[in-house]
């Protein structure tokens, strides 16, 4: 999925943690932000990530949830640099094609990942029906981040059980059980289904991050995003409902991350837009019935690379 902004300016950082988090011994409640994509009939998404403070959890940059609705989602060919997209539903069905000759569906309980590495293009569309997922993103590290553009899809993914719960494991390694999808930085993504009462493991070197995607569970709110900080050994979670759990090494480089690029500074994310405005470098969308989107203008002032806490 595209950030469909028209104005995607750069988010500054007030004084302190604003009205975006509750700290609470190390925790965070990210309200997020609610963003129209494709126009005044489009469907509603829940920006967590980036957030007024808190850009990034590990490597994971980008959190968009959307549904349950009934919609149409119809995202024209756009591009991506230096970053993964991660297209998890949980109801319904999203047809992918890219610049690579890619054509998949995908659907509840598989993953759609997308390396855009040094340039990629795609689209994104569905039938009407009801619609409910995420769509995330990873930023790649400097080493790889112009690595080859790349597309996975895997129908089934393995699952770690424990008492209370179930754990699909979509990226990286949750409890010793690993997702087969590529990963270029130590990280995991999980979708867990909480039955009673639990304890999830977690990484002790690892931030996380926890949304409550259905159901009720006692320690998350509808809609926010909960920040765990690094050193903790699992997190107690009680009630029934589907939990979205992300989390990696705290990402220690500088990015800029404006519109669908993901860059180190301004003048390479100036370039990526020319290059995508004059129809170079990402290859073409055959198959989708309309014209690429046209990158928004940059704002008028340079953008700065930051790290993953504004300060």
């Amino acid at each position: 999925m595209s950030n469909l902004e028209r104005d995607p300016q750069e988010i500054r950082c007030a004084t302190g943690v604003g009205a975006e988090a509750e700290v609470l011994t190390g925790r965070e409640v990210l309200t997020g932000r609610e963003v129209p994509l494709g126009g005044p009939r489009a469907m509603t998404v829940s920006r967590t990530l980036p957030g007024v403070r808190r850009r990034m959890i590990g490597a994971w940059c980008f959190v968009d949830a959307y549904g349950p609705e009934r919609a149409v989602m119809r995202v024209p060919p756009h591009p991506h640099t230096g970053l993964q997209t991660v297209s998890w539903l949980i109801a319904g069905e999203v047809l992918h094609r890219d610049s690579l000759g890619t054509l998949r569906e995908v659907r509840p309980g598989q993953l759609n990942l997308m390396t855009a590495g040094r340039g990629i293009s795609h689209s994104e569309e569905s039938a009407a029906g009801v619609l409910h997922g995420v769509q995330l993103w990873v930023a790649l590290p400097g080493a790889h981040r112009h690595t080859s553009p790349a597309f996975e899809h895997h129908p089934s993914l393995p699952v770690l059980s424990g008492s209370g719960f179930e754990a699909t494991v979509v990226m990286g390694s949750l409890g010793g059980v690993s997702s087969p999808a590529t990963a270029y930085s130590p990280l995991v993504g999980a979708e867990v289904a909480v039955d009673g009462s639990c304890e999830v493991p977690l990484d002790l070197g690892y931030e996380h991050g926890l949304l409550l995607l259905n159901g009720e569970v006692a320690e998350l709110g509808r809609g926010p995003l909960t920040y765990l900080p690094p050193g903790l050994s699992g997190v107690r979670l009680s009630g029934r409902g589907r939990v979205l759990l992300i989390g990696g090494e705290p990402f220690s480089e500088e990015i800029v991350m404006w519109w669908n690029f993901v860059g180190r500074s301004h003048d390479e994310i100036a370039a990526y837009r020319k290059e995508w405005m004059e129809g170079e470098g990402f290859g073409a969308v055959e198959g989708f019935d309309g014209a690429p989107l046209p990158a928004p203008v940059l704002p008028g002032i340079r953008l700065k690379p930051r790290g993953r806490v504004r300060e």
